[in-house]
Formats: structure tokens, sequence, C-alpha cells
């Protein structure tokens, strides 16, 4: 029986969810090793949710340190269908202001040091990404916000870089050169493994600041940022509250994003590696192994 069906991953500045009741935590152990943080499962909105910190709590673990294989795994585990990533970004374009949430419908990776996908070691997978976010939940988001009054911007692309320095400057030019919306560090690697997952996966990208092409960035203080970073949590609980309280029944096609993409003989999977990821294959294997 599943434990949560909607995941809330919780990144710089929101490290709990305010307004869960039946609140219990719970820490998973997954063959890709143990997630950020442990689970908090409650009720939020009359919906069965897990909370996970992206960073853990007390913000411990860098981008790059992060087990992005673990904590989306582990949404699998509990039994999750979809995920709402939120996530403090650097505006790269005027027009995205701090506070300002985008919900961005495409990627651009720049980072070096990740493992981003479940397969391997025997099983080969090739999944579908053009579009990485799943329509039904960004048009779910992009509704939340108008109801809780915030700002939220539907499209755009979101590069991830590796950090965890920021940007230099030729790097920050050349960003928007290319048309780049807003930059971070997370969010690639889970949209990538939810897909692979099968969980439908939503950005709700929260500006913090502008990133330093801005002339004006140099001004800008860690008092005013945590600022920021404050109250786009309270924001972001609430456009939470409001996706989750109005999420439609699921009707779109992450839920089978593998149905085409193992191209590996099921003959020839390996017995552990087929153990390994049987949460997520083993209903492609069922009538496929004799």
């Amino acid at each position: 029986m599943s434990q949560a069906d909607i995941g809330i991953i919780g990144g710089s500045g929101l490290y709990s969810m305010p307004g869960l009741s039946e609140v219990r935590e719970l820490a998973q152990q997954t063959p890709f090793g143990e997630p950020s943080d442990a689970y908090v499962l409650g009720t939020l909105a009359g919906r069965k949710v897990a909370f996970l910190a992206r960073h853990g709590r007390g913000h411990r673990l860098l981008p790059t340190e992060l087990n992005f294989r673990a904590n989306i795994y582990g949404f699998k585990q509990l039994g999750v269908e979809r995920i709402i990533s939120l996530s403090a970004v650097g505006s790269l374009k005027e027009e995205h202001k701090p506070l300002d949430f985008v919900i961005p419908d495409q990627f651009f990776d720049r980072t070096r040091h990740r493992v981003d996908t479940f397969f391997g070691e025997g099983i080969v997978a090739h999944i579908a990404f053009a579009d990485p976010v799943c329509p039904d939940l960004a048009t779910a988001v992009e509704n939340a916000c108008k109801k809780a009054g915030v700002t939220g911007k539907r499209g755009g692309t979101y590069l991830c870089m590796e950090g965890p320095q920021f940007s230099t400057k030729a790097e920050s030019q050349l960003y928007r050169s290319w048309g780049m919306d807003i930059i971070g560090m997370t969010n690639l690697q889970e949209a990538k493994l939810a897909r692979e997952a099968e969980i439908c996966y939503v950005t709700v990208a929260m500006v913090t600041d502008y990133d330093c092409w801005h002339p004006h960035h140099d001004s800008v203080t860690v008092d005013q940022i945590v600022s920021v970073l404050l109250k786009n949590a309270d924001n972001a609980c609430e456009v939470v509250r409001e996706t989750v309280a109005a999420m439609p029944t699921r009707a779109c096609k992450c839920g089978s994003a593998l149905a085409h993409a193992i191209l590996t003989d099921r003959k020839q999977i390996p017995e552990t590696a087929r153990k390994k990821l049987s949460l997520i294959i083993g209903k492609y294997l069922e009538d496929k192994t004799a």
C-alpha cells in the first residue's frame, strides 16, 4: 500500500513543510545508499505526502554530494507518483525578479561530476527526455501560484551548473547569450531520475537574486538574500498546499516512460541488476524472462 502519493523536495531555505498533519518520519534504505534525510510523511490538503529536505536539515550537503538516485528511489519506495521540487535559483533575465517563481519546461546541463541514471551494470535504457517536465503537474503549479497570489511564470530554461561556486561573469554572460532563464545547481538530475522512475516531476524555481551578470549584483547583501529565501519559503508552502489540494487525476505519459526504453535482451539482464531495479522495471520483465 502506498505511504504517499505526492513527494515534495525542499531546497535552500525550505527544510520542513508547515501544515502537515499526522506527521511521522521514515528513514529509507535504498539499493543506491541513503537519501539526504529522513522522509517526513503526513497529510496535506487531504492527500498523503512525503517531504524530503534536499540538502538535509541544517543544509549539510553540497549539490555535488547529493545522492540523487537514493532520493528519487526513496520516493518510489513510498509509492509516490508525483514530485514537486522547490529550488532557490538565480535570475539570468531582468524580467525574472527576486520573489518571482518560475516553472521551467526545459533544462540545460553544465554539471560534470554526477551520476544521473539508475541504469547500467547490465541494463541499458534510453528514456525520451525532450520534454523533461510533466505538463499536467506544471499546469497545477501554475494555477496554484495564481490562487496563492504569487507571481508564477510558466516556461523557460533552468541551467544546472556544478557548483558549489557561483558563476564567473563570463559564464553568466554566456548563459544569457544562450537564452537561459534561471540558474541553479540541483534539479536536472532529479528530473532525469524521476522520468526513469516513471514519476511526474515539476520544478518550482524560486528566484532569490540576479546572477552576477547584473550591474547591481555586487550590492546585494547576504541579509537581503536570506530575507528573500524566507519569504520565498512562505510563498512556496502556500503554492504547494494549493497544488496538492487541486491535484488532478493522473492522466499523463510519465507513468509509462520506460515502456519502450529498455534495450537490453531480457535474457541477458544480470540477476543482481534485475533485483536492484525490480521496483522500477519489474512490470516490464514479468512476461519477458523466458
